[in-house]
């Protein structure tokens, strides 16, 4: 998977909250689709409607939970809640505080268009020194 596409009701506005959380906007975006670089990845925004109109989708409405959610893997178990927080002073809606898990500390935000997210730190998960995810070996081996 190369890029992360969230239809969205207002670029702008979502742009910015993004943008609140750290994210840094690719100089190559336009007013209708804005990328954040994601390190080897991007996570996109187009207006909702138009990306209903691209996929050939009868409706571009909100019809419930979606199934998905995007998760940031936190580096320390302190920046779950601190994530969260700054995620909802952003305008995202916090769906479930930083909470003890059997294996690490978690927690769910929507941003301003219902996309969930969860913030989730776990021991096991092991990452490079750029912080992306290794994703075929386990901590200790």
């Amino acid at each position: 998977m190369h890029m992360v596409l969230l239809g969205v009701e207002n670029v702008a506005h979502s742009a910015t909250f993004y943008e609140a959380l750290g994210w840094t906007r690719s100089p190559t975006s336009s007013d209708g689709f804005v990328k954040f670089n994601m390190g080897g990845y991007a996570i996109s925004l187009i207006n909702r409607n138009d990306l209903a109109k691209d996929a050939l989708e009868p409706t571009a409405a909100k019809t419930g939970f979606s199934g998905v959610a995007l998760i940031h893997m936190a580096r320390q178990p302190q920046d779950v809640p601190r994530i969260l927080a700054q995620a909802e002073a952003a305008g995202g809606v916090i769906v479930k505080p930083a909470t003890r898990t059997h294996w690490g500390i978690a927690g769910y935000f929507k941003d301003p268009d219902g996309h969930l997210f969860e913030v989730d730190y776990e021991p096991v998960w092991v990452f490079d020194d750029a912080h992306h995810l290794v994703v075929d070996r386990i901590a200790g081996a």
